[in-house]
């Protein structure tokens, strides 16, 4: 295990880890290591139990059995999920909630956010009625203010035409680039090929392979892997 570990400047290590609903097996994860220091990809079927992991990892779930742990202390991780709603009020309003839990966020840092992902001249529009591409970016700004270490991002592009799409992927390349380490889910293969580093393929609530991304979609190693890949690029 310390060779495994190794591997990685940072981490999350989870041990004997089980997670269920309703009396359901969601996650059933013995032991393995996720990479915290690039960005890594959460790929799988429908159902598979992609979402329950991220919230596992934020913290927002605990596990019925097992540990989570992180090789580094203080990680403070923002998560941002699929269906995010928006109180009606603007769009500024809705981003300043993040003050709620970190009250040394000012109206400068706000403003700054709000003209980092491209939505000043809506700061004053209700964020209801807002695109799902600019809901997204609202609610990547969100994270943004948080200045969190590690990023949960659920399908950050689902449903967004291909320049939105373009967006949000340049926005996960900066949390990157500004320290933070990011851990996404996506249908995408393309998109997972051009932003992730390194893959977590689960299925049935179970991590079946993971290991950096080129090997994996050139070569996968597990008949589950291979029975996914190959049907995910037929619907594409």
């Amino acid at each position: 295990m310390v060779k495994l570990v190794t591997k990685f400047n940072r981490y999350i290590e989870l041990k004997d880890v089980i997670v269920k609903s309703d009396g359901r097996i969601i996650l059933d994860i013995p032991h393995a290591v996720i990479p915290a220091d690039r960005i890594c990809a959460c790929i799988g079927p429908n159902g598979a139990g992609k979402t329950t992991l991220l919230k596992l990892l934020d913290g927002l779930i605990g596990p019925d059995i097992g540990a989570v742990t992180y090789s580094t202390a203080g990680v403070r991780s923002s998560l941002v999920l699929h269906h995010t709603p928006m109180i009606k009020a603007s769009a500024r309003t809705n981003l300043a909630m993040v003050k709620d839990s970190d009250s040394s966020i000012d109206s400068i840092q706000i403003d700054a956010v709000i003209e980092q992902i491209g939505l000043s001249h809506l700061a004053n529009s209700p964020a209801h009625k807002l695109s799902a591409g600019e809901r997204q970016k609202l609610c990547l700004g969100r994270a943004i203010l948080q200045k969190p270490n590690l990023v949960l991002l659920d399908e950050p592009t689902a449903n967004l035409d291909p320049n939105t799409t373009e967006q949000v992927e340049e926005m996960i390349r900066q949390f990157k680039l500004q320290g933070s380490d990011v851990i996404f889910t996506s249908h995408q293969l393309a998109q997972v090929q051009r932003l992730a580093e390194y893959i977590i393929f689960i299925d049935q609530g179970q991590i079946k392979e993971k290991g950096p991304v080129g090997p994996f979609f050139a070569d996968p190693q597990t008949l589950a892997a291979k029975r996914y890949l190959h049907q995910e690029l037929l619907s594409d």
